[in-house]
């Protein structure tokens, strides 16, 4: 059990991040040295590095069908046991197929979720989040800060269909979105409205994979036969983040005015160099985070991530005894 460290109440402090349980030590989002079980709770780049090198993932087929078809890996997945006894996934509602860890029942009698990224506001492309009785909780969070508050989604959603709408018929329009989970939120907003969004070859292969799991998306993708006679007139494309280029090259190629646009949910935070931002996020803020905990009843909050410090000293100033997360033994404390 590597150096370990008595620590009060029970909790065991080791320089590693695994939760251990009915005899096996399990990895969250990231690959630990002595991991039996690897748990990958979504496709998302930052939450894969387990999988390259375990000999056991644990992730639901729809995050293995976009690991396999996006980064062209296979997770492993021992033949007849893809969940042990006592563990369960739970759908964590940030995009399709993610999900969190549940153990129903520790050695010691306790219960324990794991989040990973999560959404508590309805998704209309992945499975809505479902929370679990719990007596301990450990939550990854991309948003730590109070003052960071995500309001309703529809609203939001029916600012980007007025807009698309409106300024389309002006010159192109050109959203940047993450290709996996936020493009696929944006091409059914828009389809909702009657849009159907160009989409680069990269995008519309994750929406395969969505679609393939049942998401209905309609789209066209460049350099099919069907995007040529579009791409003549004004029209509406997805890019993913980071194609700053593209916006004047398109201008120069079509000789139409380009408007950009950013779905994030950093747009509460950042100025972006776009036309217009549109703060729509996959991820729970902290008062979502609060009204989450509560509804688990969990007596011992754990914090996870490159956040953790940070969220788990709001947390406390909001009256929940939190703590970074290092490692907690589902065994008695010895």
């Amino acid at each position: 059990m590597h150096n370990l460290l008595k620590a009060e109440e029970g909790y065991i402090i080791p320089a590693t991040f695994m939760l251990s349980s009915g005899g096996f030590r399990i990895s969250l989002d990231r690959k630990e040295p002595g991991s039996d079980i690897d748990f990958v709770s979504h496709a998302h780049t930052d939450h894969l590095a387990a999988v390259k090198h375990s000999e056991w993932v644990l992730a639901s087929s729809q995050t293995a069908d976009l690991i396999a078809g996006s980064y062209g890996l296979k997770p492993r997945v021992p033949d007849g046991a893809p969940v042990p006894p006592g563990l369960k996934l739970l759908g964590a509602g940030h995009m399709l197929g993610s999900r969190q860890l549940y153990v129903d029942a520790c050695d010691s009698g306790e219960s324990v979720v794991y989040t990973g990224d999560f959404q508590m506001q309805d998704s209309r492309v992945s499975e809505k989040i479902e929370i679990p009785s719990s007596d301990i909780a450990i939550l990854d969070s991309t948003y730590p800060d109070p003052g960071v508050h995500f309001g309703d989604r529809s609203e939001v959603e029916r600012d980007i269909q007025r807009w698309a709408s409106a300024i389309s018929r002006s010159g192109i329009v050109l959203f940047r979105a993450y290709a996996m989970g936020k493009s696929q939120e944006l091409i059914s907003i828009l389809n909702e409205a009657g849009m159907a969004p160009v989409v680069s070859e990269r995008i519309a292969a994750v929406c395969s994979v969505y679609k393939k799991h049942g998401a209905k998306l309609d789209y066209l993708s460049t350099g099919s036969e069907e995007c040529d006679s579009e791409l003549r007139g004004n029209f509406i494309g997805i890019t993913e983040s980071g194609a700053d280029a593209l916006p004047v090259a398109l201008g120069v190629v079509h000789a139409k005015h380009v408007f950009t646009a950013v779905v994030t949910g950093f747009a509460k935070m950042f100025r972006f160099d776009t036309d217009m931002q549109f703060p729509l996020s996959d991820h729970a803020d902290f008062s979502q985070s609060v009204d989450y905990i509560n509804a688990t009843g969990a007596r011992k909050v754990f914090t996870y991530g490159n956040s953790a410090e940070l969220f788990a000293a709001n947390l406390r100033s909001s009256g929940i005894d939190a703590r970074p997360f290092t490692e907690y033994q589902c065994t008695p404390s010895i």
